[in-house]
């Protein structure tokens, strides 16, 4: 006998899944920046393109993905109580791209490589500039803040790249409830 999840069993499952995607792959790039290429003058980061793609898929339950990865980050890298202030906090800026989105709409993600792009230079943006004037209000001094910004340049690239990656297969970049209210319809003709 086959059972139907609940919209909210599903939301749970599939947050679920990016949130662990999202945990193992940040720490594995951490890992691998500090213990094999610790000489590197760059750094990269899975957390704004995961936040990103939960965004379009269920909106403001985003914020759970910004922050997580915040903290995550912080963990892997032995941080301060600042730094979790400044990453989990300060992530919470990508919300600031949602009602952009919104009024794209997320179907204009599809096809679209420009706005794949400045979707996604846009979320990790958002997300230094929430994480700068979080620094700023623990008191980070302000010539300090640049390095943050030049060190995650790859970073932009790379949420881009993922964002029109992920874009391209059925379903992965469309919002959640329509999909599955998109396949149940299906199903049924």
């Amino acid at each position: 006998m086959q059972t139907r999840r609940t919209l909210g069993q599903y939301r749970i499952i599939d947050l679920s899944i990016f949130a662990v995607i999202m945990m193992l792959t940040e720490t594995l790039i951490i890992r691998a920046a500090t213990e094999w290429f610790s000489a590197a003058a760059w750094t990269v980061s899975v957390v704004p393109a995961v936040t990103a793609i939960v965004m379009v898929r269920w909106g403001p339950w985003c914020a759970l993905h910004a922050v997580l990865g915040g903290i995550v980050t912080v963990l892997v890298q032995k941080g301060t109580g600042t730094q979790f202030l400044i990453y989990g906090i300060g992530n919470l800026a990508a919300l600031a791209v949602w009602p952009l989105l919104r009024k794209w709409g997320w179907e204009s993600l599809h096809g679209n490589i420009l706005r794949d792009f400045l979707f996604g230079l846009l979320t990790v943006l958002a997300m230094h500039a929430g994480r700068a004037l979080t620094a700023l209000i623990t008191g980070t001094p302000p010539e300090a803040l640049p390095l943050y910004i030049t060190t995650d340049v790859i970073t932009y690239l790379f949420t881009a790249l993922i964002i029109w990656i992920a874009s391209r297969p059925d379903g992965v970049l469309e919002d959640q409830p329509h999909y599955v209210r998109r396949i149940a319809e299906e199903e049924n003709h």
